[in-house]
């Protein structure tokens, strides 16, 4: 596979990627829901929840959290994980307004 050329599309373009690749993968999308419900919760209350190994987990949580859609919280030694809402907030603007602006463009 070639490298990308991210340089030729504009950062809105790139972030939008960038943040639907989190929601490509079904067990990022069942991690994310689960930890929504939840007031925090450790790697090991997924591996529990969605039934993947401690490593596939942690690989999903880091994915999750390059994009920023996580808070981390430490408790000892573990990392209690959150929802960074403000960082939904932002994502779901960016989506909504690409989406409305295509809709548009194609009247």
């Amino acid at each position: 596979m070639g490298i990308s050329k991210l340089n030729l599309h504009t950062e809105n373009t790139n972030q939008i990627a960038r943040i639907s690749k989190v929601f490509a993968h079904p067990a990022r999308v069942a991690i994310l829901k689960y930890i929504s419900q939840q007031d925090g919760c450790i790697c090991n209350d997924l591996v529990d929840e969605i039934g993947l190994s401690q490593p596939t987990i942690s690989q999903h949580l880091t994915v999750i959290g390059n994009e920023g859609l996580l808070k981390v919280i430490f408790k000892g030694k573990n990392k209690s994980y959150r929802i960074n809402i403000e960082r939904f907030e932002e994502f779901q603007m960016l989506v909504t307004a690409f989406f409305n602006k295509t809709k548009s463009n194609c009247c």
